[in-house]
């Protein structure tokens, strides 16, 4: 019998310091942020689908994503590379293939915005 369920509900991404990270990723998202931290070292950000989970027990220079893991989503490409912009991200590129554009979080993992065409 397969223990797998096939189904992912959470992606830990290393951040340094987790309140910072919290508000960064809450003010992003336009989402309240909360002060529940389990284990002292844990938020997370409750999205539809997978949760994100800012862990700062595991950051370390070697664990931040160099590479994305995951993406958000988004309906509309452009308006999401401008709110980007409005918000002073680190962008990693322009808008590729008319779909999908890379950032960095303050500590420095590498994320991706995707419109799914």
């Amino acid at each position: 019998m397969n223990p797998f369920n096939k189904k992912i509900t959470g992606i830990f991404i290393p951040v340094k310091d987790i309140e910072k990270a919290r508000n960064w990723y809450c003010e992003l998202l336009q989402m309240e942020p909360a002060d529940d931290f389990p284990g002292g070292h844990l938020y997370v950000l409750e999205l539809d689908g997978v949760n994100v989970i800012l862990d700062s027990n595991v950051y370390a220079e070697e664990t931040i994503y160099k590479t994305p893991a995951f993406h958000f989503n988004t309906d509309n490409i452009e308006n999401a590379y401008n709110y980007m912009q409005t918000k002073n991200v680190e962008l990693l590129s322009d808008i590729q293939f008319g779909h999908f554009f890379n950032f960095k979080d303050p500590d420095g993992n590498h994320l991706m915005m995707c419109e799914l065409k």
